[in-house]
């Protein structure tokens, strides 16, 4: 890999990527961000004095700009995302329109010669198998919108070959576009302001990762390209499969005010149970190191400073 790709991020400055650009550009990568800053968020101003960085405010859904944009790059890291099952289920049509069909149109135009890193979801495994780990060969049952368009996004990157996707846990942890919606950042959130938590599903599990070992994941799959590509590997920390009843204990375990208690009724939208292993990607060379109790500690430190409901895909 040559020193100065150009790199094109679309949705750069949102969760993922409000981490990811400033370490693409302390690595001397040339990066150009598409975001159309729908939340109002200035995450990138402290990025705007490297002349490596441009930003186009600009729709991934603009077909004319994104075949400019395409044109001019190494590698596409597609972040731009209507993202959380909720989210998608408010604006379907808008879901489809950014999740996939923005995407046919970015592979409609790519050359094969271009490297392609996805972030899908390991969400689109649905509803597990008690006390088995889901792999990369697990059959795929996404249970919401959201799942359902990722997967078939995957499956269009993974068909156009030069790619790789990465099936990313749930995330967590401080980013400069933060978002209050995701489960370890809401239930910290809420133990802090609230003081407690009404959980659904209370056993349900999933698996998580912290947001700057995503962004380590996605430079990891450039540095290693050759040896990775066209392959989907799963993301996360593989001490941290763990149900919504014992996240709230390792929250406890720093918030210890913080009440939680199984709902007797009602359910939550996001019915995925599964826990996941990570072992394809660890024996690339990658693991998550960001501890789950170490990303709590960073977000009660947060939460200081945070105090607005606007950060939130919800």
């Amino acid at each position: 890999m040559g020193e100065r790709l150009k790199i094109l991020v679309t949705g750069g400055a949102g969760y993922i990527g409000s981490v990811l650009v400033p370490k693409l550009l302390r690595e001397a990568y040339l990066v150009t961000v598409l975001d159309n800053f729908m939340y109002q968020q200035y995450s990138l101003l402290d990025c705007c004095h490297y002349q490596s960085l441009q930003i186009v405010r600009g729709d991934v859904r603009n077909e004319v700009l994104v075949k400019e944009l395409i044109q001019k790059h190494d590698v596409i890291f597609p972040l731009a995302c209507i993202t959380g099952a909720p989210a998608c289920q408010r604006d379907p049509f808008l879901a489809k329109a950014v999740n996939l069909e923005a995407i046919k149109t970015l592979l409609h135009y790519r050359s094969p010669r271009q490297i392609i890193i996805f972030p899908t979801t390991n969400s689109g495994y649905g509803i597990g198998q008690d006390g088995i780990f889901c792999t990369e060969e697990t059959p795929l049952r996404p249970v919401s919108l959201y799942g359902k368009l990722k997967v078939e996004a995957e499956q269009r990157i993974m068909e156009s070959g030069n790619s790789i996707c990465l099936r990313l846990a749930t995330a967590f942890g401080i980013s400069p576009r933060m978002r209050l919606d995701l489960l370890v950042n809401d239930f910290t959130y809420r133990a802090i302001t609230d003081g407690f938590v009404v959980l659904f599903q209370a056993h349900f599990k999933r698996n998580y990762v912290h947001v700057r070992d995503v962004a380590k994941a996605f430079l990891h799959c450039l540095n290693n390209f050759e040896a990775m590509k066209n392959q989907v590997y799963n993301v996360g920390l593989s001490e941290a499969n763990l149900s919504k009843w014992e996240l709230c204990q390792e929250i406890k375990r720093q918030v210890q005010n913080f009440y939680f208690v199984e709902a007797e009724v009602g359910e939550d939208i996001d019915k995925r149970n599964y826990i996941v292993s990570n072992e394809k990607i660890e024996k690339t060379g990658f693991k998550a190191e960001i501890s789950l109790a170490q990303g709590i500690a960073e977000l009660i430190k947060g939460f200081q400073i945070i105090r607005r409901i606007e950060f939130s895909n919800q």
